[in-house]
This record gives C-alpha cells, sequence and structure tokens, in this order.
C-alpha cells in the first residue's frame, strides 16, 4: 500500500471515530451532565454549608428596610427556585457566586417581580438543593431538599419575629421554593390562628403540590375575591400528552410524616392563574393580563407586557398551557438553564393582579389600595404675624 494512501485511510478512520464520539455526546450528554452534577458523596457523611444568619443582609437577596416609612399595605415572603447546579455539594452555600447571578438576574425579576406593587418582598438567601436533586429520585436527594427546608422556616420566623409587625402577608415559591412554601403553610401558617388571619394568600407557582395538603381553614382558592387561601399549579404545555405522566406521576411531595416522596397516583392541585380559581374552565388567550421576559432587568424595573401570548386550562391535576408566540418566551440558555425554572414569566401581570385582589379583600376593601406617599420630610409652619389697620 502507498504511504499516501494508509495515510488517507488513517484520516479516515479518526474523521469516523471523530464522528461517533460527537453523536455519541449529542445522545448521552444529558447524562453525562448529570454525572458531572452528582456530589459522588453519600448524603449520611456530607457536611452542608455553614447556616444562614438572618441577621445579617448578607443572608438575604430581598429585605427592604423595615423601619422605612412604604406605600405597600402587604407584605410578600418569596423562596426562589432552584439556581445551583451542584457538582461538589447538595445544596448550595449561600454565597455562591454563580447561583446568586441566576437569582439576581433571571428569577426576581420574574418570579418576585409580579408582587413587587402589592407588598414590601423579602427574599431569603437558604441552603438550596442543587438541581441535580431534581433529576434523581435518590435517597440522598430527597434528603437534600428536606434539609433545605430548615434555613425557610427559620427565614420565616426571623421575618415575623423582626419585620412584619403584624401587616398583611402574601406567601410566595416557585418551584423548589414552592414546596418548601407548602410545608411552611401546613406547619407553621396553619397552627397559628393570629397569623392565618395575617395571610392574604399563597402561591406555590410551577409546583406540584397534593390535593389534600390543606383544610378547611386554609383551602385552594376558588375566586379571585378571597384571602387565606391557596394558587397553586405545575404547568405543562398542552400539546404534550405524556406531560401529566411526566411532571405529575414523579413529582416528590410531603407526606404527613414530613418525608418527601412521589405524587404517584394522588391528585394534585391545579388552581388557574389566569382565573384565580380551581376549575377547569378553559381560560382564553385573550384572558391573560401579560406575560413578560424580565430576565436582566433591574430589580423595581417594570418589564413591558406581553398580554394574550397564551391559554390556559387545569386537566388532570397539570395546567395545561398553549406556547406562546413572542421569540422573548422560549427556552434559552444552556443546558442546566434549561432545567431550570424557565426564564420568563408567562402569567407576570395575572399574578399581580391576583395578588392585589386577596390583599384588598383581606383588608376589606372593593379595591386594592393606593396610599399617598410617605411623608418624609416635617415642615413647621409658624402662625403668621397679624397686621391691624389703624
Amino acid at each position: 500500500m502507498k504511504p499516501w494512501g494508509l495515510k488517507a485511510i488513517l484520516i479516515g478512520a479518526g474523521a469516523a471515530l471523530v464522528l461517533v464520539l460527537l453523536v455519541g455526546l449529542l445522545v448521552w450528554r444529558g447524562d453525562i451532565l448529570e454525572d458531572w452534577l452528582d456530589p459522588k458523596v453519600p448524603y449520611q457523611t456530607y457536611t452542608p454549608p455553614p447556616a444562614p444568619n438572618y441577621a445579617s443582609a448578607k443572608a438575604w437577596a430581598l429585605r427592604p428596610d423595615s423601619g422605612k416609612p412604604t406605600e405597600a399595605p402587604a407584605d410578600v415572603f418569596f423562596v426562589h427556585p432552584t439556581t445551583y447546579d451542584g457538582g461538589h455539594d447538595w445544596n448550595a452555600p449561600i454565597d455562591d457566586e454563580q447561583a446568586d447571578r441566576t437569582l439576581k438576574r433571571v428569577m426576581l425579576p420574574n418570579y418576585a417581580g409580579p408582587f413587587a406593587k402589592v407588598g414590601r418582598v423579602f427574599a431569603p438567601r437558604y441552603r438550596q438543593a442543587s438541581l441535580y436533586t431534581f433529576l434523581t429520585l435518590r435517597e440522598d436527594a430527597r434528603e437534600a431538599r428536606a434539609f433545605a427546608y430548615g434555613d425557610v422556616e427559620a427565614a420565616f420566623r426571623w421575618y415575623l419575629e423582626h419585620d412584619n409587625h403584624g401587616r398583611p402577608i402574601i406567601l410566595v415559591g416557585v418551584e423548589q421554593g414552592g414546596t418548601l412554601v407548602q410545608r411552611l403553610l401546613t406547619d407553621v401558617v396553619a397552627k397559628d390562628p393570629a397569623l392565618l388571619q395575617r395571610l392574604a394568600g399563597a402561591y406555590l407557582v410551577d409546583t406540584v403540590t397534593p390535593k389534600a395538603a390543606f383544610g378547611t381553614d386554609l383551602p385552594p382558592c376558588s375566586s379571585r375575591r378571597q384571602a387565606r387561601c391557596v394558587v397553586a399549579w405545575a404547568m405543562g404545555w398542552a400539546d404534550a400528552p405524556d406531560a401529566a405522566t411526566r411532571i405529575l406521576s414523579r413529582a416528590l411531595v410531603w407526606t404527613p410524616d414530613r418525608q418527601l416522596d412521589v405524587l404517584g397516583t394522588q391528585p394534585a392541585l391545579c388552581v388557574n392563574p389566569v382565573l384565580g380559581a380551581e376549575t377547569e374552565v378553559l381560560a382564553a388567550k385573550r384572558q391573560n393580563l401579560g406575560a413578560v421576559n424580565a430576565t436582566g432587568m433591574d430589580w423595581g424595573e417594570r418589564p413591558p407586557l406581553l398580554p394574550h401570548e397564551v391559554s390556559a386550562q387545569c386537566k388532570g391535576g397539570l395546567l395545561r398551557v398553549s406556547h406562546p408566540s413572542a421569540a422573548s418566551l422560549r427556552p434559552s440558555g444552556s443546558w442546566s438553564d434549561r432545567k431550570k425554572e424557565r426564564d420568563y414569566n408567562l402569567f407576570y401581570a395575572d399574578l399581580e393582579t391576583d395578588a392585589k385582589a386577596r390583599v384588598a379583600t383581606l383588608m376589606g376593601r372593593t379595591d386594592f389600595p393606593t396610599l399617598a406617599p410617605p411623608i418624609e420630610k416635617t415642615v413647621v409652619i409658624k402662625p403668621s404675624p397679624i397686621h391691624r389697620a389703624h
């Protein structure tokens, strides 16, 4: 064989090998990345990062000055979704830079943003379970997710003692945060009659929640003009026939003995965020008040609304949503970014309107109170001298 022939064969074989490796990488990419995110240490021998000190500003992503006058009539306690990929820790340190950047850039503007006009928003950092724990049903992952609840309860109790001062409360949790807020509702709020009276509403956004989790004192919301109730849903695309099985049956939820186990065949709670009620009535696109993509926006900056983007209907415990048409309302980012909560919010304006209505109801009003700006400067008015005519 001539040298150039052997060389051509070797080049061809090399190219074929590279092609096989690339195809394999595409086919098994998810498995490879999941394995990379696995901490590879049993949770029983794992040492979690140091606990947050909620007396410190560093333990809060958002914490308004509770002593400063405010127009907001209520408080919002917001528990963020997963922002930490994993790889070394089962539970994230609260100062992980990449996770905190995702929190500030994506999750707060899109998911805490709808409540910024409703109340003062308090958002604790906590030792969240890593993204990897949502990709497996291993016992280690369940323990990591259960561990995160301790921080959220500690932050909530700190907030109640130092910041709330008897104001109306809205509880909001998204994805992982929603599961933690569900337990907060059953373990803390529902057991405190005075606290329950101050609850305008609770929102478990994109969270699989057992329908049997709440009793008559804290029911699913049946209308928008109702307080002390729960709005919860998990979302799937309307054109995905396997969405209910894929999303609901394997979701981990709290059992009565405070363990995390699969939902299985239990009915899931679905309250339509467009209608503000537990119903299977279809909410048409024209009823959708406004979706947004607020990623990258500064906190407090209001994003432009995109109304009438999606229809939504509860079916079989899942909120089935049509695909939006706006290019900004499509998944983006890396593989791990796409596994986290979406970087846009299809129900931004619907949630804002819903929360305002529930606060108004709690306060015995027909409309959301618009308060005058606080007086921050005191002006002393002195009597003017009176000059009598002679």
